[in-house]
């Protein structure tokens, strides 16, 4: 605490940072209070005179001991998770089946693991888990491809303990802390508690404070990236600290400039919205339909967990959740996909869509009373999915956007098709309003040269059960198909989609995963 209000900066001029300056000191900052206008204070030595006078030096160490949190990424996801039950597990291994069988079943583990699709915001691990160094952003994202990965190596108890770890941790990130939070906050616990007993140990946990959206010391190292990585990046790499420095101090006016064009409402509604860009591979950009303009001015996609602080909070949103397509479309034609349906499934769409106050659907009427389309078509290579997160690391009421890949090839290497959620129950809430879909392309038509249709062709994901997976916490699907065998494909509007793309992980059982896959 008091690091922040004496040592915000050196009393170098901005006008010549690299001769450096004096250390500030406690008596200065006093003589400053005592003469200076905390206007002037704040603008000029960047102290809060407000603290300062409020809070005298010998009430500060108080304060900050009574607010002391615990620290969600090194007690809970590196302490825990990754430097006790993921160690925990090697040794179970060795001590159950012997050094020789226990390399064989983690190596097995880790070829689970690395052909896990990819997914905007997750690392992947093309081998495995076995690697030295660790980051707060590996131990995150094998958190969430580690628990089907285990599931048949270990007892199913080790596993329930994995499932309560990560239930402990999605929900003490909630947004939002009331009663029914501190309930399945506890209970999640007391299951830790009830299955870590199988790794015959003891240990303490954390239980007396909370750390609400997701508070930990990760918050204050991505600071780390923007302050320091980032512009020294954009240095010229020669004499950087003058440069950093500077960088910092415009980038907080342009920040201190939309807080206040904001405040006197100059932001609403008077611009457009960025278009969202992607270069990874030649990979089409993507813009924001001008319909939603001023929706959400600051939301960006990152592939970073901890380099997505501060978008800016955005307020009036009209928009919960939007889809659209890259703004650059590809050259293939429809004969191209090679689907012989294609036709046929175009006609079953549109009837849906020029009929869609009807009580019945295009499975209830001949093929031949719906619309023909012979026209062309323009196929893209994915699309943003533009959402409300509140508790996500984009900030409280934040925006974030994701892109939906359907390309041929991904980097190089194969074919990429995510998968993405779609609304088709309103009278339920959670996984059971929606179904899953497999994206094989996006494309758009005009139709009676009047109104164009952003579609995607799917294959749809049936539920194995009603309720989640008693081992691993987690919803079970598979891929359909029809009587024929082939898979069950439809076109569906890009606006049924909902949030967000969906991660699915396969289900091993209790196979080896062979070599090469």
């Amino acid at each position: 605490m008091q690091s922040l209000i004496y040592i915000r900066r050196c009393l170098a001029f901005p006008s010549n940072l690299d001769e450096g300056g004096v250390s500030r000191s406690r008596e200065h900052t006093d003589a400053l209070v005592d003469s200076v206008d905390f206007g002037i204070l704040w603008d000029e030595y960047g102290i809060i005179g407000e603290l300062v006078v409020c809070f005298p030096p010998y009430h500060l160490c108080i304060v900050e001991l009574t607010l002391l949190a615990p620290d969600i990424l090194h007690q809970l996801i590196k302490g825990t998770f990754k430097d006790h039950l993921v160690e925990w597990v090697g040794q179970y291994l060795e001590l159950t089946h012997g050094k020789t069988r226990a390399k064989a079943i983690l190596d097995d583990i880790d070829r689970r693991i690395a052909p896990a699709p990819p997914f905007p915001g997750l690392r992947r691990f093309p081998q495995g888990r076995g690697f030295s160094q660790w980051t707060g952003d590996d131990s995150k994202a094998l958190m969430k491809v580690y628990l089907p990965a285990i599931e048949g190596h270990v007892p199913d108890d080790m596993v329930r303990a994995f499932r309560a770890l990560l239930e402990f941790c999605y929900i003490m990130r909630a947004n939002v802390v009331t009663d029914n939070t501190l309930a399945a906050l506890k209970d999640a616990l007391g299951h830790f508690h009830t299955y870590r007993t199988i790794f015959q140990t003891t240990g303490l946990f954390i239980r007396m404070f909370g750390a609400p959206n997701g508070l930990c010391s990760s918050i204050m190292e991505s600071k780390h990236i923007k302050a320091v990585k980032q512009p020294w990046r954009r240095s010229s790499k020669y004499n950087v600290l003058s440069q950093m420095l500077l960088t910092n101090q415009r980038l907080d006016k342009v920040a201190a400039a939309r807080v206040d064009f904001t405040t006197r409402g100059m932001l609403k509604g008077s611009f457009e919205n960025p278009s969202y860009i992607d270069n990874d591979d030649g990979d089409p950009e993507v813009q924001q339909n001008p319909a939603h303009a001023g929706s959400n001015p600051f939301a960006i996609e990152s592939d970073d967990f901890d380099d997505v602080e501060d978008q800016g909070v955005v307020d009036d949103v009209d928009v919960i959740a939007d889809v659209q397509l890259a703004r650059t479309f590809q050259r293939k034609r429809a004969h191209e996909l090679d689907i012989p349906s294609f036709p046929t499934l175009i006609r079953l769409f549109l009837y849906d869509q020029i009929h869609v106050d009807n009580h019945h659907s295009s499975a209830d009427v001949p093929l031949r009373d719906c619309p023909s389309y012979t026209g062309p078509i323009k196929i893209f290579h994915s699309a943003a999915a533009t959402f409300i997160a509140p508790s996500d690391p984009s900030g409280i009421t934040g925006m974030r956007c994701e892109h939906i890949r359907v390309v041929p090839s991904w980097r190089k290497g194969p074919a990429r098709f995510d998968c993405a959620f779609v609304n088709t129950d309103n009278r339920h809430d959670g996984m059971l309003s929606m179904d899953i879909i497999r994206i094989f392309c996006f494309f758009s038509f005009t139709f009676t040269n009047s109104h164009t249709y952003p579609c995607a062709l799917v294959q749809w994901f049936h539920r194995i059960a009603e309720e989640r997976d008693d081992l691993t916490g987690m919803w079970m699907v598979a891929p359909s198909f029809n009587e024929d065998g082939l898979r069950d494909l439809s076109i569906i509007h890009i606006d049924s989609t909902r949030d967000s793309g969906a991660h699915l992980l396969p289900i091993f059982g209790t196979q080896l995963v062979p070599h090469g896959l």
